[in-house]
């Protein structure tokens, strides 16, 4: 039987063709066999797999090979310092996310009471990262999709937070028009139909409907944006992830609903990620 350290030689070698980052998916997936950490596979790099502990791990090395993401496989991803529950339900969630985190917690006060929503919330990590940052807050997360529901409430279980309320809804369809909310966030899908990226890397298996809107992507942020007017107070917030490419048409969709203050500020690698509008009537 192979030692862990032929193990994760032979996934690298395969692996080097179907990921960016072949040594770190062998460990993970050699961890998620074992139940060890990654310390354990340096300090014992000679210690065998037994049979059936290598023919779990071959198993796990195919799905990686056939182009499942880490996330999937594993049913966990780290966001904002916090480990969350992934499936095939939700998106998974990636580090330019936390940048709209980043602008929603420079507007929520951290000891005042103060009422956002997130909708479309998938796994949870929005609402639950900014219900847990400001426990003062009343949060509500929507999402249309009862299996993301399902998962999310398990997300802010697992992270004990209470100061959040899930809802089924097709974004504000829901709540009530008499609803307030100093804040709206959301992580609408964006992509149109036609991108070529929907045939590549991890979103092949992702919920097309979280990730693909009509008119090339934008229709979404269209209906979002001039509902959430109704919800927003004089002078609340609206925080909008959307594609790289996008600046210019969500810049003008915000103009047009008569949003003020508009900024769009760029992620961690530079691409404009979030657009911020004040509602001023």
């Amino acid at each position: 039987m192979p030692t862990l350290q032929s193990a994760l030689d032979y996934a690298v070698q395969r692996l080097i063709s179907a990921s960016e980052s072949p040594l770190l998916d062998a460990e993970i997936l050699l961890c998620l066999t074992l139940d060890i950490d990654r310390s354990y596979l340096r300090a014992w790099p000679e210690k065998n797999l037994s049979p059936e502990q290598n023919s779990h791990f071959v198993a796990l090395l195919q799905k990686r090979l056939s182009g499942v993401p880490i996330a999937y496989i594993t049913g966990r991803r780290e966001f904002w310092s916090r480990d969350f529950e992934v499936n095939r339900d939700v998106l998974i969630p990636r580090p330019d996310t936390e940048l709209l985190i980043e602008l929603a917690l420079q507007r929520i006060p951290e000891r005042q009471s103060y009422r956002l929503i997130d909708l479309g919330t998938g796994s949870g990590i929005i609402a639950i990262t900014l219900a847990a940052e400001r426990p003062n807050s009343e949060v509500i997360a929507t999402d249309c999709s009862t299996g993301a529901l399902t998962l999310a409430r398990r997300n802010a279980h697992k992270h004990n937070v209470r100061n959040i309320q899930f809802v089924q809804s097709d974004w504000f369809e829901a709540i009530s028009e008499s609803v307030q909310f100093n804040l709206v966030v959301c992580n609408p899908p964006y992509i149109a139909d036609n991108d070529p990226h929907l045939t590549e890397g991890d979103v092949r298996f992702e919920p097309l409907s979280a990730l693909i809107a009509d008119n090339h992507g934008l229709s979404d942020i269209e209906r979002i944006a001039a509902d959430a007017r109704r919800h927003l107070p004089t002078q609340g917030h609206l925080l909008i992830e959307h594609g790289y490419n996008q600046q210019n048409q969500v810049q003008a969709i915000f103009s047009q609903l008569d949003y003020h203050n508009i900024v769009t500020y760029r992620d961690l690698s530079g691409q404009p990620r979030v657009t911020y509008g004040q509602w001023r009537p």
